[in-house]
C-alpha cells in the first residue's frame, strides 16, 4: 500500500475514534479534570513504553533524544498535547461538549493557516475565502457571549501547533510518543502524590470497574494518538486538514443529540458559518485531489 494511502487510513480511524472520545469521558467524569489529565499522562506512558519494549524501539527512542532538531519539536508537543488533553476533558466535565467540537471545527482552518506560515504551503484564493468566513463565526460567537470561546480556541491552538511539531520532528509514532509522554509524566506523578496527600483522590472511590475505566485511558489515549503520529508524517497538512472535521462532526451531535447542550440562535447561526467555510474547503481540497489525479503519469509495467 503506497505511504500516502495508508497515512488517510490510519489518520482517518484516529479521527474516529476521537470522535467517540466524549462518551467514554462522561463515565468517569465524577473526578476533576486535574485528575483526570494525570491519570491519563501516567497509563498512557505505561502503555507506550510497554510497545517500545515488545516492539524493541529503545534505541530509536535513544537516536531522537540525541537529535535536538528532532527531540525539541517532541518536547513542545508534549506540552501542546497536554494542553489540548486538559482542556477537553474540562470542556466534558463542565458540559462544554459543542464548544469543544467548534475547536476542533476550526483546528483544519488554522492547521492549514499553519502549513502556509511554517511549511511555506500556499493557500489558493477560494482557501482563503473558507478562513475568512471561520473568523467571522468565531467572532460572532465572541459577540454573543461577551468573550471568546476559549474552550474553543485553546483546543485549536493547542492541537494545531501539536500537529506542526510532530511534522517537524518527523519521528516514528511509537518513539515520539514516548518521549512526549515521558517529559510530562513527572508533573502528573506530582500532581497525583498532592491530590492523594491532601484527601482529594477519588479515583479509588467508585469501584473497581471505575477505576479499570481510569487506567483504560491509557489505552484510549495512545493508540488514535500512535495512528496520529504516524498519519502526520505520511501526508500533507492539508490532507490532515481535511481528515480533521470528522471527529467534531461527532462530537457536535454527541453534544446535541445525547446530552442535550443548549445552542442558541447565533451559535447555531456561527456554527453554519463554520461549515461553510469548511463545505468551501473540502470542496476545494477533492477538486484539486481530483486534477492531481488526472495529471498523474499512467505506468505500464511488462
Amino acid at each position: 500500500m503506497p505511504e500516502q494511502r495508508r497515512g488517510f487510513i490510519l489518520g482517518l480511524v484516529a479521527y474516529l475514534f476521537w470522535g467517540l472520545v466524549p462518551l467514554y469521558w462522561k463515565l468517569i467524569s465524577t473526578s476533576g479534570a486535574v485528575e483526570l489529565l494525570a491519570h491519563r499522562i501516567l497509563w498512557s506512558l505505561v502503555t507506550i513504553v510497554a510497545l517500545v519494549l515488545v516492539r524493541r524501539r529503545s534505541g530509536q527512542v535513544r537516536a531522537l533524544l540525541a537529535d535536538p532538531r528532532r527531540r525539541w519539536p517532541l518536547i513542545a508537543g508534549a506540552v501542546l498535547i497536554t494542553v489540548n488533553w486538559g482542556g477537553y476533558i474540562w470542556s466534558v466535565n463542565n458540559d462544554r461538549i459543542i464548544e469543544a467540537s467548534l475547536g476542533y471545527f476550526i483546528t483544519p482552518l488554522f492547521t492549514v493557516l499553519l502549513g502556509v506560515i511554517f511549511l511555506k504551503e500556499r493557500l489558493r484564493a477560494v482557501q482563503w475565502v473558507a478562513v475568512a468566513i471561520a473568523f467571522l463565526a468565531v467572532a460572532g460567537m465572541t459577540i454573543e457571549n461577551g468573550r471568546p470561546p476559549w474552550v474553543a480556541l485553546i483546543l485549536t491552538f493547542s492541537f494545531g501547533f501539536y500537529g506542526l511539531a510532530k511534522k517537524q520532528a518527523d519521528a516514528g509514532a511509537i518513539e515520539g510518543m514516548a518521549i512526549e509522554s515521558a517529559v510530562v509524566a513527572p508533573l502528573a506523578l506530582v500532581a497525583v502524590l498532592v491530590l492523594g496527600f491532601q484527601g482529594e483522590s477519588t479515583v479509588t472511590h467508585h469501584g473497581l470497574g471505575y477505576l479499570l475505566l481510569v487506567l483504560g485511558t491509557g489505552p484510549l489515549t495512545a493508540i488514535p494518538l500512535l495512528l496520529f503520529g504516524a498519519a502526520a508524517t505520511r501526508i500533507s497538512m492539508t490532507t490532515l486538514g481535511l481528515l480533521n472535521y470528522l471527529t467534531p462532526v461527532m462530537q457536535f451531535l454527541l453534544g446535541v443529540a445525547v446530552f442535550h447542550e443548549k445552542m442558541s440562535p447565533m451559535r447555531w447561526a456561527g456554527f453554519g458559518l463554520v461549515w461553510l467555510a469548511l463545505a468551501i474547503f473540502t470542496a476545494d481540497g477533492f477538486a484539486r485531489l481530483r486534477r492531481t489525479s488526472r495529471l498523474e503519469p499512467v505506468t505500464v509495467s511488462g
